[in-house]
């Protein structure tokens, strides 16, 4: 037989033994020798080093010196002569040849039968020295262990990487059925001893998957209950658990549980009881808490991939996990006579059950772990809810007896082990693990249906509802932790253990209304509280500290819709007069009391204040939402929690400052308590400003400018608002910035100017931290790019309401500068506006790096200030934004220098054009057509006519509807016609109410023209008649030429203007009906001048006459067909009603009927009345519009202010405005509230879907109401109304106080 040399095969045994250390970690990570021979039969593939291995240059070289002569001469013969042409030219195939010829050749199979004598012949030298190394290891091993004493108790007996630590060799089946055979029990000790410790050397995948396994796993578990071979036993199966199948580990699992449970059985290990205690280093305990140690690690391990295998298998595991555990019950003993159970030890080694939470974790296993409980293991339950019960009882016995040592873990400090544990101590580690259990279980509604469970020793079984007023009991008498300074021991406290579970709770709808909204649970929670509002004592350990963490829970299901409608709605208590109220009344109360500081005494200041703000952000989560405050408002917490604000600030001031050299901790400590104190004071305050009304009522308090500022504090550092709060201070700040004392508060705090800062960098200088660059990165030319539509957005929010906008603009002029560097910044609004917008010189062409870019984007953010007609009317008067446009037009044509040079079509002149017909024609959605800002594709790209001066081209007017002012077929023209003289107003009214609903419903398009007329002005007339209708004094005004002296702004010229314009489109007016206007104009200017308080306001919307156009009277005067006369009359005997206050702004504007405070306010009634209603009835029966409104930072009331106060104008068409005014008039005044519901519900899906694509404010700015039909939505509204007027209207009349 060939073979090489000896000296060769001493290298080559030399070599594999370096390739085989260098390769060892691969190969000892194979569960079987199959996949160790497919590791080494792919090595190339996944070993990068594989040709640095000298083993492998060894073989490389010998293979060349072999065969390098055969492989010359066949590629010769190949590449030469006529077998060339045969095989082809390609490489590959020429490659394919030599290779094929050369393994066909004599050398080859000469070599290959010398390489492998050889290797034959080093593999079995290798593994004799390997068996030789191995059996003098073991005699080391033994003579080592006989020297050594027995071992102290460690953690390391489930150790995974113990089966690494040792050579790797294979094992034959017959030496494993030799070692079966010592293992026996009939075998001496040194001999079972000794097969141990060579079954741990061997891979456990060669031992499992042996013949023999079944005899082994008998002997093994037999060996686990003698204290000599255990720990042996258990590295074993600590290195099987770590590398072998579910479909093994669970043998070795259910039979290590076996083990167990015949070792308590046998040994029946008593309990601790009164001053005894358990011993763990005990050889019996320590033994089987190792055994149980290593269980709990495969129970944490298994979930990772059980997933893989049978359903069986894992049931399997779970069961005997299960059996052991309630071995309790099924032997349990007597009771004088209590004996350690698994579940104590388990409790030990897992004391927060985190095995349970991850067996609930997946769906997979859930099912087999709820189904194995509920039928045959519920004992388990109910033997955790025993356990709760026992720990309430000894906390009720510890309160009474008032011992020095509560049920409790007891570590001292610096002890770093512990070793022995009290009865006491174990029965408390229990009752932690079965909260954790229970606690995982609740969550889950298969786990809920588990209970209530029987207990054995009480009548009643134990609810769900019980369960948790055990635990809500157990924190009432909870002791403090002796060692508050180990967090460790407070999370093992009973305090944070019941709110965990009631955190989790809280934060699953389902969870929470079947076990938290429930009578007795609120009741329980509520208890202390109507105790200490009555003046009883309160059996608490530590009152303030455990009121603060019911105020904790009381917040979480606050936070809840369902939670939030159980407290404001449902009188489900007993209050403190025994009668029947409802929680958030007696939260309330609670607070306004902790408040006032007549509760907790003097001394405990600041437990006092921390539980004051507890409960002043329960009754945050309910203010801070339009039903709540609407419970919440008659009880003034605003005023309470100001004027703490100021009692509060003032101490703060007058804290000395410290002086150097002097003791300070006293008094910093004292001054950053009370900042603590006023900032969470000040952030109450400012979640008033969540709802229309609440902002009302802060502004009233005089801190709505330091709120606003600490709210931009907390905004540029991105802190979260609170941590109940989803999302961030977008919408109260669009809430604020809808009104002008709110947008004036923001420009004071800095946040406008860090908000154009922010969108000139984005813009301009592509959003670097950097922002004053000279070279910016480009960014894609996009009217809306991506980087700048946050800003786009929050702009648009920021000035969506015009008397924003006015108090940012008004008496502003633009800087027109001469040159601009390209370092100088915008920093305020009248700054964006000059150099976005108005870019209409070289010099601000020449500083935008982006000059297209930013230029179509501040067109952009025109169109959507435009939407907003006193906006528009504004930024004309001011800036001439009209010939601006068409000049820039103008100088965009090919020619210049004629009108008649074609434009060209860039981004810039195509958005420059849809802004210029947006402002130029006034129209609903099937009155005006507005040309589009996309290109198509074909020959002519932009279909659209462009125009440089007016008039515009007619396709942009579309035909205008017709009008029937004399239908004969009207019922209601017929009613009118027949009710001339009417002896019972309230009889008529109604009357007129139904027969305006038929005619609504059947045919709306009668109710038009001078039927319509007629009727607004007979209603008004007959309300105004009326004492009980009578909402406001009559008016007492005669309109006579002489006295109408005053001059109209520029603003009301040219809201004049438009009005005439769309008048004469809809053949309402005459051309020459613009002097009609203007005279009515005058009188309506003089007569609400005399119902005006004298302005002592810093806002400039409140110094002057109303700012803005008078779109009602406009409307008014078009619906009377230009009579100037009917509609001043109209107006007048309209003042004195209700509906005014609603329909009509200016009316309202800064009136005498409110308190000198709120007419100064600055905020009109249709924002903190009406579109505070329509945001609570929108969630209630519109909720996904909704919640879309809440996720895009926008408001629902911005909208309805926008709509109102210029009457639907651009948004509705003529017919469907008419309708509004009318409907308002005859039905009242609470149907503008259902008619915003209504408009948002006809949008509901484009709403949605806009959302998601981060584009609702522009959409609904821009957009009209399309489809949108009064008499469609009628039947909604009447439902609205029988809903809703109780509440609405009552409020609604309640305006003259609002902040009371």
């Amino acid at each position: 037989m060939s073979q090489l040399p000896a000296e060769d095969e001493v290298e080559l045994q030399s070599l594999l033994k370096q390739l085989l250390r260098s390769i060892s970690n691969q190969i000892s990570g194979a569960p079987s020798t199959e996949c160790a021979e497919e590791i080494l039969l792919h090595l190339e593939e996944t070993d990068k080093n594989f040709h640095n291995y000298e083993f492998v240059k060894y073989l490389r070289q010998y293979v060349e010196n072999s065969l390098g002569t055969v492989v010359g001469e066949e590629t010769k013969k190949l590449t030469g002569g006529e077998e060339q042409h045969a095989i082809g030219s390609g490489h590959d195939t020429l490659i394919h040849a030599v290779t094929r010829r050369t393994r066909d050749s004599a050398q080859y199979q000469q070599m290959m039968q010398t390489l492998k004598n050889t290797m034959i012949v080093v593999v079995e030298s290798l593994i004799n020295k390997f068996e030789e190394d191995q059996l003098r290891k073991e005699e080391v091993d033994r003579e080592r262990q006989h020297s050594q004493s027995t071992s102290q108790y460690t953690d390391n007996c489930s150790d995974s990487d113990s089966s690494f630590n040792q050579s790797y060799a294979f094992i034959r089946q017959e030496q494993l059925q030799v070692l079966a055979e010592k293992l026996d029990s009939s075998k001496p000790k040194e001999v079972r001893r000794e097969a141990l410790q060579a079954l741990c050397c061997a891979p456990p995948s060669d031992v499992l998957s042996c013949e023999s396994w079944s005899s082994l796993r008998r002997n093994l578990c037999a060996a686990l209950a003698e204290p000599d071979l255990h720990e042996d036993v258990l590295q074993f199966f600590a290195k099987s658990f770590s590398s072998s199948p579910l479909n093994v580990t669970r043998e070795i699992y259910t039979s290590l549980a076996k083990s167990v449970e015949s070792s308590f059985l046998s040994h029946k290990l008593s309990f601790p009881s009164g001053s005894a205690a358990v011993d763990i280093d005990r050889p019996e305990i320590s033994r089987l808490l190792k055994q149980i140690r290593l269980m709990n690690d495969f129970q944490k391990e298994v979930t990772n991939f059980w997933i893989r295998h049978p359903e069986k298998y894992m049931e399997e595991v779970i069961e005997s996990t299960f059996s052991l555990f309630s071995l309790h019950h099924e032997h349990g003993s007597t009771a004088s006579e209590k004996t350690l159970e698994p579940v104590h030890l388990l409790a030990l080694l897992d004391i927060k059950a985190t095995w349970f939470n991850k067996w609930m974790h997946g769906y997979y296993s859930r099912t087999v772990v709820l189904r194995l409980l509920e039928r045959k293991y519920k004992s388990l339950i109910v033997a955790a809810v025993q356990q709760c019960i026992h720990y309430n009882e000894s906390c009720e016995r510890f309160a009474r007896e008032n011992t020095d040592s509560p049920p409790g873990l007891q570590k001292s400090p610096g002890s770093a082990q512990r070793s022995v544990y009290s009865g006491k101590e174990l029965e408390y580690v229990l009752f932690v693990h079965s909260v954790c259990v229970l606690g995982k279980l609740i969550i889950y509604t298969n786990g809920r249906k588990l209970f209530p469970v029987t207990m054995r020793k009480q009548k009643d079984p134990v609810s769900l509802t019980d369960l948790v007023i055990i635990l809500i009991n157990i924190m009432y008498r909870h002791p403090k932790p002796l060692h508050t300074n180990t967090s460790h021991t407070d999370s093992l406290s009973p305090s944070s253990l019941v709110m965990e579970v009631l955190w989790m709770l809280c934060d699953r709808t389902d969870c929470a209304a079947e076990c938290l909204y429930q009578t007795p649970v609120i009741e329980t929670l509520l208890a202390p509280v109507k105790a200490l509002l009555s003046g009883q004592q309160v059996n608490l350990t530590s009152p303030a500290a455990t009121l603060t963490l019911v105020a904790d829970v009381l917040a979480h299901i606050a936070n809840t819709d369902r939670g939030l409608a159980l407290f404001l709605y449902e009188e489900n208590l007993v209050g403190v007069h025994s009668e029947r109220t409802v929680a958030a009344h007696v939260i309330l109360r609670f607070t306004l009391k902790l408040l006032d500081e007549e509760l907790l005494s003097q001394t405990q200041s600041e437990s006092s204040r921390t539980l004051c703000g507890a409960f002043i952000f329960v009754c945050r989560q309910m203010y801070n939402t339009c039903e709540g405050l609407q419970v919440l408002r008659p009880y003034g917490l605003h005023k309470s929690i100001a004027a703490a604000w100021k009692k509060v600030s003032s101490l703060s001031e007058r804290v000395p400052t410290p002086v150097p050299g002097a003791t300070t901790s006293s008094s910093s400590q004292e001054m950053t308590n009370m900042l603590v104190w006023e900032e969470t004071l000040l952030d109450s305050l400012l979640n008033f400003a969540a709802t229309p009304k609440g902002l009302l009522l802060l502004q009233q308090t005089g801190a709505l400018n330091e709120c606003i500022s600490y709210m931009f504090s907390r905004f540029t550092k991105k802190l979260q608002v609170s941590r109940c709060e989803k999302f961030g201070y977008g919408v109260m700040v669009t809430q604020v910035a809808a009104t002008a004392p709110g947008v004036v508060a923001l420009h004071s705090s800095g946040f406008v100017r860090a908000l154009v800062v922010e969108l000139w960098s984005a813009l301009e200088c592509g959003g670097d931290d950097d922002i004053r660059v000279v070279r910016p990165r480009p960014t894609p030319m996009d009217p809306i790019d991506r980087s700048c539509l946050k800003s786009l957005l929050s702009l648009v929010n920021l000035l969506s309401s015009s008397q924003s906008l006015w108090e940012l603009l008004c008496r502003q002029p633009l800087a027109n500068k001469t040159e601009y560097t390209l370092r100088e910044m915008p920093t305020s609004v009248p700054d964006l506006i000059d150099r976005l917008i108005a870019v209409n010189s070289e010099a601000k062409i020449h500083s935008l790096f982006h000059y297209e870019q930013s230029h179509t984007f501040g067109l952009r953010l025109l169109s959507v200030l435009c939407c907003s007609l006193d906006s528009l009317l504004l930024l004309e008067s001011q800036y001439h934004i009209c010939s601006m446009l068409l000049q820039s037009q103008r100088e965009n044509a090919a020619d210049p220098d004629t009108n008649d040079g074609l434009i060209i079509i860039d981004s810039v002149s195509v958005e420059r054009n849809h802004v210029l017909v947006r402002i130029s024609v006034v129209g609903g959605p099937c009155e005006r057509r507005l040309p589009s800002r996309v290109l198509q594709e074909g020959q002519h790209p932009y279909p659209w006519p462009m125009f440089s001066c007016y008039p515009l081209p007619g396709v942009y007017i579309l035909d205008p509807p017709e009008i029937h002012h004399n239908s004969q077929d009207c019922e209601m023209r017929t009613f009118l016609a027949s009710s001339t003289e009417v002896k019972n107003e309230e009889s008529w009214l109604e009357s007129c109410r139904r027969q305006y609903c038929r005619s609504m419903m059947s045919k709306p398009n009668t109710l038009t023209g001078k039927v319509l007329a007629d009727l607004l002005e007979t209603v008004v007339a007959h309300l105004s008649n009326s004492t009980a209708e009578c909402f406001f004094s009559p008016a007492r005004y005669k309109a006579e030429e002489k006295n109408v002296k005053n001059v109209l702004s520029s603003v009301e010229q040219l809201g004049i203007d438009t009005c005439v314009r769309y008048g004469c489109y809809l053949k309402l007016l005459k051309e020459d009906a613009g002097n009609d206007l203007m005279l009515l104009m005058k009188h309506i200017k003089i007569f609400l001048s005399s119902q005006r308080v004298k302005a002592s306001s810093v806002l400039i919307t409140q110094q002057d006459d109303y700012p803005g156009h008078d779109w009602l009277t406009s409307t008014i005067f078009l619906i009377m067909a230009g009579n100037m006369d009917q509609s001043l009359r109209l107006l007048l005997n309209l003042s004195c009603l209700l509906t005014s206050a609603f329909i009509w702004p200016a009316r309202i504007h800064a009136s005498v009927h409110f308190p000198q405070a709120v007419a100064e306010s600055g905020i009109p009634p249709v924002y903190w009345c009406t579109a505070h209603y329509v945001e609570m009835l929108l969630k209630a029966e519109v909720p996904l519009v909704h919640s879309a409104f809440r996720m895009s930072g926008f408001t629902p009331s911005q909208m309805c202010l926008h709509w109102l106060t210029q009457c639907f104008w651009n948004y509705l068409d003529w017919t469907e405005i008419c309708h509004y005014i009318c409907t308002c008039v005859v039905m009242g005044p609470d149907y503008q509230i259902y008619l915003c519901v209504a408009i948002f519900k006809h949008l509901q899906p484009d709403i949605l879907q806009r959302t998601q694509s981060q584009e609702l404010q522009v959409f609904l700015k821009e957009e009209p109401i399309r489809g949108f039909r009064f008499s469609s939505y009628l039947e909604f509204m009447l439902g609205l109304e029988r809903s809703y007027r109780t509440v609405v209207l009552t409020d609604m009349e309640s305006i003259r106080n609002p902040a009371d």
